[in-house]
This record gives structure tokens, sequence and C-alpha cells, in this order.
């Protein structure tokens, strides 16, 4: 059998959906090789690895027509149990998938599903959490753990799996950037057998990747195929439409289209091409002084103050020790690596975690890493409105959606969105209401490029209106653009605090937190040129709206 996967004339479409999802789609997969599959938000890339997994049908209804082969079985017809024999699916969200009580149990269990000779189950275990970076995690509780170490657990469970075929969605979504370093090493090594896998993967953290898969599809909007080849050809000569339209680029890839010009990966390439782009947008050389906010002459009043703070976890103490300030306009934004407790920093700001010390605060919004978790309705627009007085809702639910890039799903179901949909809306939901302080755990989690940019300018406007935002985020380019004031977790406490640019320019600090730049930061370091001027013109090279910065 020379092949793992062969997709013809592929149309999905869901009930009491106008359009299909897909349309159209063609694919093939030797054995051994790989594909990343790129495109904007709700373009069909999650629907597609269903199908390949039998979850679409026969789980999650549709009509699926066209012709589909998967390590040689039909996956519409092929019961899943069979399927999964030679299939392993890693879905958006970890902790859909995650089932027993500890995390040597959960990735056992996989190896067990396949009757792996018991003698041999400890060994991969152990080999798969060592690969992925969870080898501390092996006598944990999964209920004790984060969403990134979840992510990581479910995935070695993938692995040791030894499946012929890998089904990735988004396997790097809540994890610190050494671990998408991790992970990407993880996905490309053989299996325990000395197998080499074939995998497809949807991936937004293409710059963080240690390699890229060699072939690419790109699905467009409207669910067709709208490129497809060798990704470093796919990605140098269509960057610009593909940025344009909502996909995020490597470096390399983005500054070819910026500048027009082939430029080649590697760290002096990309400064130089930095440097280039700087002079063309007519940027300072050198980075000015670490901007601040302030309303006039005085500060801004402090609208949530934490002193000595000290956040549990069930009996457990997960920080202690934390001073934080935040006052209005201004945007926070809380970083560290998986299990450092920013999640839980959260809680405890919103009183939903048991804290010591001093707490004084506003009225305080909170949205979940999880979305659905929140969701009330059936609608979108029903979910919006839910919290508003009558007399504001149709103009501020049309805002809402609009700002969020929701517009046209007014009547869908909120549990039928697609992750990133999911995402904006629980954003949307909770901005529309009067409160001083928003929290928001991985507000851009499942978001292309461009949606991406839409919730960051929604929360900076929210900012502008006078409230403070936290949060909490593994995306440090977002980091850079958006946030006024970084807070470093690790070791239990707070490591650093400061200006984006002081901040992630301090590398003992990085160190000290196990986080680790992703290129684009990386070359901005080297360069000393300033930070989010830089990436705003960068993304104005691209033709992208730029609404964030310093105002």
């Amino acid at each position: 059998m020379s092949t793992a996967l062969d997709v013809r004339g592929l149309s999905v479409t869901y009930p009491r959906s106008p359009v299909p999802v897909l349309r159209d789609v063609d694919l093939h997969l030797d054995h051994g090789a790989q594909l990343l599959v790129m495109g904007a938000s709700g373009s069909g890339k999650s629907t597609l690895l269903r199908v390949l997994a039998g979850i679409v049908p026969q789980t999650i209804d549709a009509d699926v027509t066209g012709e589909a082969a998967v390590a040689g079985l039909d996956p519409r017809t092929t019961p899943v149990p069979v399927l999964a024999e030679r299939v392993a699916t890693l879905t958006q969200n970890p902790a859909d998938q995650l089932c027993l009580p500890t995390v040597i149990d959960e990735v056992a269990f996989a190896c067990e599903n396949r009757a792996v000779p018991p003698a041999q189950i400890q060994a991969r275990v152990e080999r798969a959490l060592e690969q992925v970076g969870g080898a501390h995690l092996l006598h944990r509780r999964l209920s004790e753990l984060s969403g990134g170490e979840g992510q990581r657990v479910a995935l070695a469970a993938v692995l040791a799996a030894d499946p012929q075929l890998l089904l990735l969605d988004e396997p790097t979504a809540l994890l610190d950037p050494a671990g998408v370093d991790q992970i990407g090493r993880a996905i490309a090594a053989a299996g325990p057998t000395g197998r080499q896998r074939s995998y497809v993967l949807i991936e937004h953290r293409l710059d963080e990747l240690p390699q890229l898969p060699e072939q690419v599809l790109v699905l467009g909007a409207d669910g067709t195929v709208t490129a497809a080849g060798p990704t470093g050809q796919v990605l140098g000569e269509d960057g610009a439409r593909l940025a344009a339209t909502g996909s995020w680029l490597p470096l390399w890839a983005e500054l070819t289209a910026a500048l027009g010009a082939p430029l080649a990966s590697g760290a002096p390439s990309e400064r130089a091409g930095l440097r280039a782009l700087a002079r063309r947008h007519g940027l300072p050389a050198q980075a000015r002084a670490p901007r601040t906010r302030s309303v006039g002459a005085r500060p801004a009043p402090v609208i949530l103050r934490a002193e000595g703070l000290t956040v549990y976890r069930g009996d457990r103490q997960v920080l202690g020790g934390v001073d934080l300030t935040i006052r209005a306009g201004t945007v926070t934004a809380v970083v560290g690596a998986n299990g450092s407790g920013k999640s839980s920093l959260l809680l405890g700001l919103a009183g939903l975690a048991r804290v010591g010390g001093r707490l004084e605060a506003g009225r305080v919004g909170m949205v979940f890493q999880q979305p659905e978790h929140q969701f009330l309705t059936r609608s979108v627009r029903e979910e919006i409105a839910y919290g508003l007085g009558r007399d504001r809702r149709d103009d501020a639910v049309a805002e809402a959606m609009h700002a969020f890039q929701l517009d046209g799903l007014a009547e869908r179901d909120p549990f039928r969105l697609s992750g990133g949909q999911q995402r904006r809306l629980s954003l949307a939901a909770m901005t529309v209401l009067d409160n001083d302080i928003l929290l928001t755990d991985e507000p851009t989690f499942g978001q292309d490029r461009r949606t991406t940019r839409a919730v960051a300018a929604a929360l900076r406007r929210l900012a502008v209106q006078g409230r403070g935002v936290v949060l909490v985020t593994h995306d440090l380019r977002l980091v850079a653009g958006l946030a006024d004031h970084v807070v470093v977790l690790g070791s239990g406490t707070v490591l650093a605090d400061g200006a984006p640019e002081q901040v992630l320019g301090d590398v003992p600090v990085l160190k000290r937190a196990v986080l680790a730049l992703p290129p684009s930061l990386r070359a901005w370091r080297d360069s000393g040129l300033p930070l989010a001027p830089l990436l705003a013109a960068l993304d104005d090279a691209l033709e992208l709206p730029t609404e964030l910065g310093a105002a």
C-alpha cells in the first residue's frame, strides 16, 4: 500500500447550511509524506480532518460527496473504531479527547486499544511523553493540568499509538513557544516501531515550527482549493495573497511578500529584510524609550490592584507573592511557560479561585480558555444579547458581530461554529457588557491572521474606551504589537514585568521563564529597531489593516 490519502471531488454540506463548507477538494498523500492545510478561519480545514477521521458523516451529520480513501479505507463507511487502528486524530480542543484520571492511564490507553503487548506499553508511554516535553507529567492527574499540558498529553497518546496516519488540528495552539518546537520535532520523528508516519497538519503558528511539511493545500473562504504544491514554492510565490486572505506565514515568506523580492530563511537574511522594510517605511534606526499610557498629564486611575496575592487550585498553591496594578485604558499581557499559573491568575483575579493577600478590583468580566464552557443560548445573536438590556440589544449585537467578524452567523448555533468562530463569539458576548476589566485567556486561539488582527483591534478599542484588558497568551508577537505592559510568570511567582520592548528583549528573563521568541521577534531584538512600529509596517506592507500600536 503506497497511498496514505486519496481524495477526489470531496464536498461537504452540513444540515440547514445553504452552501457547502468544502467544495470539490482533491488531495493525494503518499505514505511517509506530510501535508500542511492552510486557510482562513471557517474555510473548512477542521471539517476536512473530520471527514478523513470518519467523524463526518458518521458522528456529525453532513452530506458528503466525492471519493475518499484513508489508509486504504473509505472513512465515510468504515466504522470509526476500525479506522482508528490506522488513523489517529488530535482535535482542536484536547480536552475533548482526554477521558481517564491520570496521565499515565491516558497515554497507555491508546496502546491498550490497539493491542500493544503489555510489556511494551510503559516504554511507549514514557517515550511519547518525553518527545512532547511532558515526561514530568507522568503521574499527574488530568484535572490538574493546564490547557497546554493537556495538549501535550493528548498528543503523546496519539504518538504512542503509532498510527499510519496522524490528523492534527492545531496541535500547538495552547503551547508556549518552546513547546511548539518540541511538538514540531515529535510529529516529524519516526514512530516507536521505526515507521515514518504520514500526517496532515492544520496549524497557524508556522513561524515557530522547526520544519514545515513538504506539501501544502490552501483552502479558500468558499471551501475550494486555491493553491497546492511544494510548501516552499507556494509560500514564496503566493505569500502576499495568502497573507491578505488570512493565512499566517513564516517570517521569510512575509518579508518576501512585503519587499517583493525572494528572501532566504535564516536569521541574517531575516534581520536584513527587517532593516530594509524599516528603511522603506521611514522608521528610526534605533528604538525609542518604551511607550506608556496616561490620561492627560496624570496616570490613569487604578481599576485593579493585587498585593502579595497567593492563588490556590484546590489545596495546592499555584502562585505566590504576586503584585499587579491594572490601570484604565491599558492592555496587560500575562506570559509564561505551560503550567506557570497564567490561567490560575486570571481565575484568582476574577474571584473564581481561592486567593490570599490583598485584591481590589472593579467589575470584572472573563473569557475562559474553552469558549463553549460559557455559551448559554442556541444562536449567535442571542448569545451576544444575553446580558444586555433590551434597549441596547440590536445596535450592540450588530456592532459586536462586525467587530469580531461574525457577520452572517447571527442564527447559527454557537456549538456548531468552528473553533475560531466560537472564540470570537465568546469575546463578543463579554465585551458588550459594561465591565471595568476584561480578563481573557488565549483570545486568539484558533484564529487566522485576519481574525487575530480583528480581535486585537477590538481589545485595543476597549482600552481606548477606558477599560482595562488583561490577556493570557502564548502569542508573543501579539504581545509585542498590542500590550502596554507585560507580566512574566515562572517558578510560582512573577519573574518580571515592564514594557514589551524591555521584557521581550531581556534574554536572562526569557531563559528563566523558559520562553523562546519566534523568529520575527528574534530578528527584531538583534536589529535594534522599534518594536510595535516595525510589526505595524510589516502588516501595512502586506496590505493588512492596522488599528493597533501606541495610540
